[in-house]
């Protein structure tokens, strides 16, 4: 089949590609906030109808939350699993918005066209790029190059508690094809295209200390009562080492060291740590200082103070012994790092350390464990290579520094390896005020996915 002729399609008809593109966005599919909840199925209606348009046999499916769209189209050779989602975050706060957010527009900025709008990115933009190659394989040669069943979730943004469940109950069903593409990641940069092949996992624990059974006057208690912030600083300021080591007990053990080959494709990356730092104020790396920089942010675990509230904390002074003081601590983890004993592990640390008169609660925020690809899999070569053809630079074989848990439960509950392959950029906004898409990842991502669907249909 020629690959020529798609992607000239996909060059023709980036106009109403673009069009359908906006259609999207402009449906407000905000899945935390209830009031939302109808056009959150709307959005899923319109997914159903664009995959009818590629004669995909399509449909909603109905969740305790908001309804998956489950569609399968194609027929012969390899049969591969799609994962997007249409749901996007809160615009909050709308004042720093420069348009509507809900109101996207193609923009021209220093750095060439821009989509803008919420979900432009994250990840209506991502998805619709796979959906538009589709399209021009069907415009072209009548069919999809290959079986593929589309599964596009609208509850990622909420913390996905449909998820599991109706993977569990759909195991049979879903577990057939050979592996999962999912496009919710980025480039490495602008001229480099990536396939994400780990990815850590996430723990998060709030801690609250309490002291006094009210809040006191320093004047009067100060210096015989026990203060909880002082006590939570301690805890907090005993998390690391001067090393940036994380010294809760165990943490380290299910921690790889970087295969060679790995090691040696980061390094010709040419990332530079301080150049990074710099784009955000900062100018030297804080982590395990034997690491680079790569290393830091796509294969070390790590542990965060995400937030910190306790006595007084609006305008001007009130000399107050707070009666509580707590914190959110997050945990990245890589490997075979198991979320559950990392969380005893630090409760008993913290306990060990209480002074008389305080006690501690924990509320769990969360816990799942780092995804690592198999990239000995013929399929991760074959991607590689047909991206490599559409950008400037090779592609590489990269480390994600968030957390994607539905490649872990495509692994754990269909037993699929997932190739995360995305193309947003460092400064998309994701989650933030004026999101945006460059139109370069729409359209060279479409073109992307159509290289990538010839080269895994070939046997």
């Amino acid at each position: 089949m020629s690959l020529d002729a798609v992607l000239a399609r996909i060059d023709d008809d980036l106009p109403a590609a673009l069009d359908r593109l906006k259609a999207l966005l402009r449906i407000p599919s905000i899945s935390t906030d209830p009031a939302y909840s109808a056009e959150c199925d709307a959005a899923a209606d319109r997914l159903v109808a664009e995959l009818e348009s590629l004669g995909a046999k399509a449909e909603k499916r109905p969740t305790d939350g908001h309804p998956m769209v489950v569609g399968y189209g194609g027929s012969g050779g390899p049969h591969l699993l799609f994962y997007g989602h249409y749901d996007v975050q809160p615009v909050d706060p709308l004042a720093l918005w420069n348009r509507d957010p809900f109101d996207p527009q193609v923009e021209d900025t220093p750095n060439g066209k821009v989509i803008r709008g919420r979900g432009a990115c994250d990840d209506k933009g991502q998805l619709m790029t796979f959906i538009e190659a589709c399209r021009a394989w069907v415009a072209v040669h009548g069919d999809l190059p290959c079986r593929i069943t589309f599964f596009l979730e609208g509850e990622e943004e909420s913390g996905s508690p449909s998820l599991v469940p109706f993977l569990r109950a759909n195991r049979e069903e879903l577990s057939r094809p050979d592996i999962a593409l999912i496009c919710d990641t980025g480039m490495f940069d602008e001229q480099t295209p990536a396939i994400a092949t780990m990815l850590r996992g996430l723990l998060g624990e709030e801690v609250t200390i309490t002291g006094p059974d009210k809040d006191l006057h320093s004047g009067m208690y100060g210096g015989i009562a026990m203060n909880p912030v002082r006590v939570l600083a301690k805890i907090i300021a005993a998390l690391h080492d001067d090393d940036g080591r994380i010294t809760v007990p165990g943490f380290y053990d299910g921690v790889p060291e970087l295969p060679d080959a790995i090691r040696a494709q980061w390094e010709g990356l040419g990332f530079d740590a301080e150049r990074f730092l710099g784009g955000v104020g900062l100018s030297q790396p804080a982590g395990e200082r034997d690491r680079t920089g790569l290393e830091m942010i796509w294969s070390r675990p790590t542990c965060e103070v995400n937030g910190i509230s306790g006595g007084y904390e609006g305008d001007g002074f009130k000399t107050v012994l707070p009666s509580k003081a707590s914190a959110k601590i997050s945990f990245r983890l890589v490997g075979t790092q198991d979320p559950f004993v990392i969380r005893e592990n630090f409760r008993e640390m913290v306990r060990a350390m209480l002074p008389p008169d305080c006690s501690v609660d924990f509320t769990p925020h969360g816990a799942s464990p780092a995804s690592v690809m198999l990239t000995d899999d013929p399929a991760f070569e074959k991607a590689r290579a047909a991206l490599s053809e559409e950008w400037p630079n090779p592609a590489a074989f990269i480390g994600c520094g968030g957390s994607i848990p539905i490649a872990g439960y495509f692994k754990t509950i269909l037993g699929l390896d997932s190739l995360l392959i995305g193309f947003s950029r460092d400064d998309d906004q994701i989650h933030s005020p004026n999101e945006k898409y460059d139109l370069e990842s729409f359209h060279l991502g479409a073109r992307s996915w159509a290289r990538v669907l010839d080269a895994l249909a070939k046997e």
